[in-house]
């Protein structure tokens, strides 16, 4: 591990003055950061700690959710009002990592935790043009089973990790961030970027740019939500594909829905294409299988993963299908 200095923020104004210093990142809950450090993947100058900033968890007038980014992954997913208001959230992250990570693992952490590719991890035998541009990618002719079918580029084929992150894409959510030219606000499925031609941009942050908070707004009234997770073993392992979905049926036709997929794309991914198929349709499985191939039916599969494809059609329908059980 290279050496750093160490500062810890008392306010987010303290945390972007100590951000802005070159090769700055800030400290969560470290499950991720600390990891890249200790392989030679990141090397920051300096570690700013914001474990310290708002983690509260304010309930708003109009329904929705205003989560602080310190906020720990456990307080969030056991919070009366996650559980009750959206389900989807509570389970994504349930889904995600050991009880000892979602312990110590933040919101804002959880949001910008970086790829879990096996050559991105891999400093001294692999090519990775997301750790250094121009240098190549290993993984597209290697073993790729865990990587992307949609939103990828010949420039790189990793996946987004977060399970949590899955869940917010379909909730419509909201990050707040705070920079040295103020404040802002961005939906966080625009947060994220495509890899193109430069996938070592991951984000839409500035540099020094801290998520201060997270911003769920008000399901649909009446409708059902869920998240499933399609993995290689119970419990410790990234999703192959997942599903956050919300869905509101009323006498047998969809009137609202929103859906996500994870394990299959650079980012968190909102199916618009299958959102626009499915809603004012009946809620049927074959409208709901319908609406999964449409999405996917842009997907490119590499040497060995084209079984994403129809395991994602298959948990598509099959979590549309639940959800339309409840929401009757």
């Amino acid at each position: 591990m290279n050496p750093f200095t160490y500062a810890r923020a008392c306010d987010p104004a303290d945390a972007v003055r100590l951000g802005a210093a070159p090769r700055a990142a800030y400290l969560g809950g470290g499950t991720n950061l600390v990891d890249l450090m200790r392989r030679n993947v990141a090397a920051p100058a300096t570690l700013v700690d914001v474990t310290g900033l708002p983690a509260a968890i304010e309930e708003r007038p109009d329904g929705g959710l205003l989560i602080g980014a310190a906020a720990r992954n456990t307080a969030v997913a056991e919070h009366r009002a996650v559980r009750e208001r959206y389900p989807l959230l509570a389970r994504a992250i349930l889904a995600g990592g050991s009880a000892q990570i979602r312990n110590m693992a933040t919101v804002a952490g959880n949001i910008l935790q970086r790829t879990r590719c096996p050559y991105f991890y891999d400093v001294a035998g692999s090519r990775c043009n997301r750790r250094e541009p121009g240098q190549g990618c290993d993984a597209i002719d290697g073993h790729n089973r865990d990587h992307a079918i949609l939103g990828a580029s010949p420039a790189c084929v990793a996946t987004h990790p977060s399970d949590m992150c899955v869940a917010l894409a379909a909730a419509d959510a909201v990050v707040h961030l705070r920079g040295g030219r103020g404040t802002r606000t961005l939906p966080l499925t625009e947060l994220h970027r495509l890899p193109g031609d430069h996938p070592e941009i991951e984000t839409e942050l500035e540099h020094g740019e801290l998520i201060t908070a997270v911003e769920l707004p008000p399901l649909p009234p009446g409708a059902a939500s869920g998240y499933r997770k399609v993995r290689d073993r119970a419990s410790y392992a990234f999703a192959l594909v997942s599903v956050a979905a919300v869905l509101r049926v009323e006498r047998g036709v969809i009137t609202a829905v929103r859906l996500a997929l994870g394990g299959v794309a650079p980012k968190p991914w909102r199916a618009r294409t299958a959102e626009q198929a499915l809603l004012g349709a009946p809620a049927d499985p074959g409208t709901f299988r319908a609406a999964a191939r449409a999405e996917l039916a842009a997907a490119v599969p590499l040497r060995h993963n084209a079984f994403k494809i129809e395991l994602a059609e298959r948990t598509i329908t099959a979590v549309l299908a639940d959800l339309a059980g409840e929401a009757r």
